[in-house]
């Protein structure tokens, strides 16, 4: 009798134990990106570098879940981005500055997150550029990252809704508080998007708008690390892809028109060398295409067109870039690859525009060649 009852004791608590990690879990997991890299034209010289999150961001994060009943659940996100060459922190030094948000999702209504965001360009277009994927990453990304499809900034003090999938179809908004007491508007987000997918075919569209990015107000929603500093920035969208065998093609097109502009970026960034726009107004109209083939399950080619047609500093650029990618997965989580981005930048004028491929150190001429080689492992 005692060992009868010793024995459903223990299975008693073991069946509980399980059913609690069923319904509570924390995962943790993150990404390394790390190879060579070399640029034909860096401020005027040839370079080689040993370069860290050129293709993808290095991070680390944890991700939870607490299940509430009825379909409820409680969620989390905290993820911090790094440089793997030096140890040092992202995202100017914030300590979960990818990602850091909880919130509630349900089975039927969706989620509701408050936080450190993604917006819905990033969220919606972003899977259908070759920037936004592991085929193309940073080095594919369009001029500046002007339409942010490349994540170079989140949105804090945001709150999100996310709906469920109804039957292929999801719709997503979002709105960054400025978080200044006489400043409602000054340095607040918000973006709204939707994405429809049936079969191999997946088309999306996404708006998002900033005022007074990059302002004094350091604690607004988008700020020390925003791509433009302007009075208001405006990007939309839309892009579809469709994927037939082991082959996909796609197609998207962003705009992003800026007022009253100061600054493109700063030297520590790594988008640009901090090109003053002097308050004028600023335009860029990006249309890419895209595509990539499956030789065998581990080894994939792709590649991207995209064509920038810009209006700033009195100039009317116009941008041609081509990026090509080759890799090889060594298994699930580890692959290695090569991949190369030529740009062409035309009808600068005497706006002294050069050619700049995002992730590397702008070019003192119209042209620049980059071409990498490196290993990723997700875990």
């Amino acid at each position: 009798m005692k060992k009868l009852i010793l024995s459903t004791l223990s299975l008693t608590l073991f069946a509980t134990a399980g059913a609690a990690h069923a319904q509570n879990s924390v995962t943790l997991y993150g990404l390394l990106d790390t190879g060579l890299t070399y640029t034909s034209n860096a401020g005027g010289h040839s370079n080689i570098q040993q370069a860290s999150g050129i293709l993808n961001g290095n991070r680390w994060g944890l991700r939870g879940s607490e299940d509430l009943g009825n379909g409820l659940k409680a969620i989390f996100t905290l993820e911090s981005g790094f440089n793997l060459s030096t140890g040092a922190m992202g995202q100017n030094s914030r300590l979960f500055g990818r990602q850091a948000f909880v919130g509630l999702a349900s089975n039927q209504y969706g989620a509701v997150t408050l936080g450190r965001q993604y917006d819905n360009l990033v969220d919606n277009l972003g899977p259908l550029s070759l920037n936004g994927t592991q085929y193309g990453g940073t080095l594919a990304a369009h001029p500046y990252d002007n339409d942010n499809l490349n994540n170079s900034f989140r949105v804090s003090n945001s709150v999100k809704y996310q709906s469920v999938d109804y039957a292929g179809f999801k719709a997503g908004a979002m709105y960054g508080f400025s978080n200044e007491a006489d400043g409602f508007s000054d340095n607040r987000a918000y973006s709204v998007g939707a994405s429809y997918a049936f079969g191999g075919l997946k088309v999306a569209a996404a708006y998002l708008q900033l005022n007074g990015a990059g302002s004094n107000n350091t604690s607004g929603a988008v700020s020390t690390d925003a791509t433009f500093t302007a009075s208001r920035q405006r990007t939309y969208g839309a892009g579809v892809s469709y994927a037939f065998g082991p082959a996909n093609v796609g197609f998207v097109f962003t705009q992003t028109q800026l007022a009253n502009g100061t600054t493109i970026g700063t030297s520590a960034s790594g988008k640009t060398s901090g090109i003053a726009l002097n308050g004028t107004g600023a335009h860029f109209t990006n249309f890419e295409l895209n595509g990539r083939y499956a030789i065998t399950p581990a080894w994939s080619l792709s590649g991207a067109y995209t064509y920038t047609d810009a209006s700033l500093l009195g100039a009317q650029p116009k941008y041609h870039q081509v990026t090509l990618q080759t890799d090889y997965a060594l298994s699930r989580r580890t692959d290695v690859y090569a991949e190369a981005a030529y740009q062409h930048v035309g009808s600068t004028g005497s706006s002294g525009i050069t050619a700049h491929i995002v992730g590397v150190s702008a070019s003192s001429s119209d042209s620049q060649v980059v071409g990498t080689v490196g290993i990723r492992h997700r875990f």
